[in-house]
């Protein structure tokens, strides 16, 4: 399975999305800051399962038809950080699709997230990321399960992987870095969190006019079940010495 994730920078980049989904031919396609008025239905093969309504930088899951039967999609509000209070840029940084694979007849979670900009502390979007995950359990209980996104979390990324793996998680970082437009915080901002499936690849695409870089996740089904635990997805709490802001 083929999941690609991009951040479209304000929608500047939905002209590419043609391309992608031509050229690498996935099975499921993740945006971040889209138009969601201006999504059409189908993008070459991918078919819209659905999208935010009522964010300024939307979030929506594509999905191919004729892998996969879309069962429900499912938008999430999470913790406000104190941009999204004035600049009101996204009430829902949350959008999961469960989908049945015709091709291996099970069921899966594919989920493209959002978390807070650089003006939030880290502790902020480990509690996103915390909450996202019990959504999505909810939405798919003790499903494999996929999140990408752009998690705004260019250090301390060790941290961030002790912290999903209290809730059976796996964090995985593409092969190169996927955000270049500033010099102290460029590094790995797109990444892929997962539950139930091996990671074989994520590979950095090439540039377009975002300022992401797309990532293409390979994923199969893995032979371990599905642990997922609610109460220690919430982590620790809010203080913590990896916190920063700019």
């Amino acid at each position: 399975m083929k999941v690609i994730s991009y951040n479209l920078r304000k929608n500047r980049a939905s002209g590419e999305l043609v391309e992608l989904a031509d050229g690498f031919e996935p099975d499921v396609l993740c945006l971040q800051e889209c138009d969601t008025e201006a999504l059409p239905a189908e993008v070459g093969l991918l078919h819209l399962a659905d999208s935010t309504s009522r964010n300024r930088l939307g979030l929506a899951v594509y999905y191919r038809k004729d892998r996969f039967t879309a069962v429900k999609t499912q938008s999430f509000a999470l913790k406000k950080s104190m941009h999204d209070r004035l600049l009101r840029p996204a009430h829902e940084r949350l959008i999961g699709t469960r989908l049945v694979d015709l091709a291996n007849d099970r069921e899966l979670v594919v989920a493209s997230f959002h978390a807070a900009p650089l003006t939030a502390l880290n502790s902020l979007r480990r509690n996103q990321i915390s909450s996202a995950h019990e959504a999505l359990h909810r939405l798919g209980p003790n499903l494999p399960t996929l999140m990408v996104g752009d998690y705004n979390y260019p250090i301390f990324k060790g941290h961030l992987s002790e912290h999903v793996k209290e809730s059976g998680y796996d964090l995985s970082l593409s092969d190169s870095r996927t955000y270049t437009r500033y010099k102290f915080f460029r590094g790995h901002f797109d990444l892929a969190t997962s539950v139930g499936l091996s990671i074989g690849n994520v590979e950095t695409l090439p540039r377009g006019t975002s300022d992401h870089m797309p990532i293409l996740v390979t994923a199969s089904y893995s032979s371990v079940g599905v642990g997922y635990s609610a109460t220690d997805a919430m982590g620790p709490g809010p203080s913590s010495a990896d916190d920063f802001t700019i």
